[in-house]
């Protein structure tokens, strides 16, 4: 049985290439609609509750961000790459509000790069996800690691 191919395997992931994860412009609906569902805090539902907080009105939730990050990955290299999962995020920091109309801007960097020591056809890469609004501003900032295939394995699979 042939491996599947992959348009990305770990060694396509030096340290410090960039990527672009697309771009989002947050409405008001949404940011309402998400948080609904999700994230139900006053500053999320509703542009008048939300006046009267920390913030001076309507944010989206962080989740929110998140999974829209998470959306570009996906859109930019996950589902074309030989990904084998994340055993999780070291970090994870919301450094500005997103409000509705902000367009933001999604990224990923490749931090480290290293081979498993315990999985010889596995690599492991840490990545820098961030966010950045039309005024230059970081409002999301994630690093954590995935596990890619390495392409010799996948060589060695399909040789078989």
């Amino acid at each position: 049985m042939a491996a599947a191919a992959f348009d990305f395997y770990w060694e396509d992931f030096p340290v410090g290439q960039e990527r672009d994860m697309g771009r989002h412009r947050f409405t008001e609906e949404e940011i309402v609609a998400f948080a609904r569902q999700y994230d139900r805090q006053r500053f999320h539902l509703d542009a008048h509750g939300a006046s009267a907080t920390l913030f001076g009105g309507l944010i989206a939730s962080g989740w929110h961000t998140c999974v829209i990050a998470m959306r570009g990955m996906c859109d930019a290299y996950l589902t074309r790459s030989a990904c084998l999962g994340s055993p999780g995020l070291d970090s994870l920091r919301w450094l500005k509000p997103v409000r509705p109309g902000d367009e933001i801007v999604f990224r990923a960097r490749v931090l480290e790069s290293r081979p498993s020591s315990s999985k010889p056809d596995v690599g492991l890469t840490k990545f820098l996800w961030d966010a950045v609004n039309s005024s230059g501003e970081q409002v999301l900032a994630m690093e954590g690691w995935q596990l890619f295939a390495r392409r010799s394995a996948a060589t060695r699979a399909g040789a078989a």
